[in-house]
């Protein structure tokens, strides 16, 4: 990445968890190596000790450090008292940069660089969705409510990010033709994801590797291993790995259709780890934007079987008979059927990883949001590198 004048960044974000973190892990990284000032604002009460070990990976990273404070995932007027501390915070740390990633990131990010431009302090913001409020339906009061706070906020925005066609497209349709600077930039993952991850000699047919909540299809998948094994007429393993709030009641659905044995349930842990524990990766989200899951899974070799959701078919191809409809286990299970009953199912069925690489690298991610960063934050300079929305 070639060197500019150093930058302040910093990002915030709700949840230390999930695709945003691992988002936010590869800029950091990969800014702080260019000679840019990082920093984190995310909240204090989720993430565990899996989470904790991924900050101390990054923590060197860091020179403006990470701050945490209590983010409530719902609206509330405790919102109120968190704002003015993370503006108070963000202020101290003088960035030039404030990234929000998801609708309360976003939301902090913007207003607390708003507040800096009325004290005359200018600071470059940007949003990034990641999926989150373009998830809600205009049909419902809440969803019309929030869609029409992402339109609000834009005169608050001086750039949006977009992860994928899909999240740009959803936007447009959703909330409205963007009035301000707008990217589509893919997600990306590093060099080192790109290795092969054999499996271990006692991997298990199907692994499930996420949140443990409904938007992510935890109970599809259980639903549909049970129908893959009818249709297979043989019994078969497999293993959900992940943590979240619905995670016994998944367990409970397991105990009652008897699968209790053949599907285990592990805690959250680095995917590579998880990746040798089977071949065939399961994503059954009924949600996504662009999920980092497929890229890692594509990255190590695994077979992908994936809902037709957000940006997958960007990754898989349009076409790809890896895709099923979302939120059916009947189609599920057909395809999870087929990984196991045809031999060459992956050769056929899988994008190279060359051809992966070439489009959602972290390096290629990192070096066009930087180049986003020094237009906004000296528009004069880069008025003779023109980039393309």
């Amino acid at each position: 990445m070639e060197k500019q004048q150093p930058l302040r960044i910093l990002h915030c974000f709700r949840s230390p968890v999930g695709g945003i973190f691992r988002h936010v892990r590869d800029l950091v990284e990969e800014h702080s190596k260019a000679g840019h000032e990082i920093g984190i604002l995310c909240d204090s009460s989720t993430g565990g000790e899996y989470e904790d070990s991924l900050f101390d990976d990054i923590r060197p990273y860091l020179s403006l450090g990470l701050t945490r404070v209590p983010i409530r995932r719902s609206i509330s007027p405790s919102d109120i008292a968190t704002m003015w501390d993370t503006y108070k915070k963000i202020k101290s740390l003088r960035p030039d940069v404030l990234h929000g990633h998801g609708a309360k990131g976003g939301v902090l990010a913007r207003l607390a660089g708003s507040a800096l431009r009325v004290n005359r302090y200018r600071v470059a913001r940007l949003y990034t969705a990641h999926g989150g409020s373009l998830h809600y339906s205009r049909s419902s009061f809440g969803g019309q409510f929030v869609l029409k706070m992402e339109r609000l906020q834009e005169y608050f925005t001086d750039a949006l990010v977009f992860i994928c066609e899909y999240e740009r497209d959803t936007y447009a349709r959703k909330v409205g033709r963007p009035r301000t600077k707008t990217r589509l930039i893919y997600n990306g993952i590093g060099e080192r994801d790109f290795e092969p991850i054999p499996t271990r000699s006692d991997a298990v047919h199907f692994i499930y590797v996420g949140m443990l909540r409904d938007l992510k299809g935890p109970d599809l998948f259980v639903d549909a291993f049970a129908k893959t094994e009818r249709l297979l007429g043989r019994p078969l393993s497999a293993l959900m790995i992940g943590d979240g709030p619905d995670r016994d009641r998944y367990r409970e659905m397991m105990v009652e259709r008897g699968l209790g044995k053949r599907i285990g349930m592990l805690p959250a842990m680095r995917v590579h780890e998880a990746f040798s524990m089977a071949q065939n990766l399961v994503v059954p989200s009924r949600a996504e934007a662009m999920p980092y899951i497929v890229l890692e899974g594509l990255g190590a070799g695994k077979t992908i079987i994936a809902s037709r959701v957000g940006g997958i078919p960007e990754v898989l191809g349009a076409d790809s008979a890896a895709l099923v409809e979302p939120g059916n286990s009947d189609d599920l299970a057909r395809v999870m059927a087929e990984t196991l009953s045809t031999p060459d199912w992956h050769a056929r069925t899988m994008p190279k990883p060359e051809a992966v690489k070439a489009v959602f690298s972290s390096a290629v991610m990192a070096r066009d949001v930087l180049k986003l960063y020094h237009e906004l934050v000296n528009p004069a300079a880069s008025q003779a590198m023109p980039v393309a929305s």
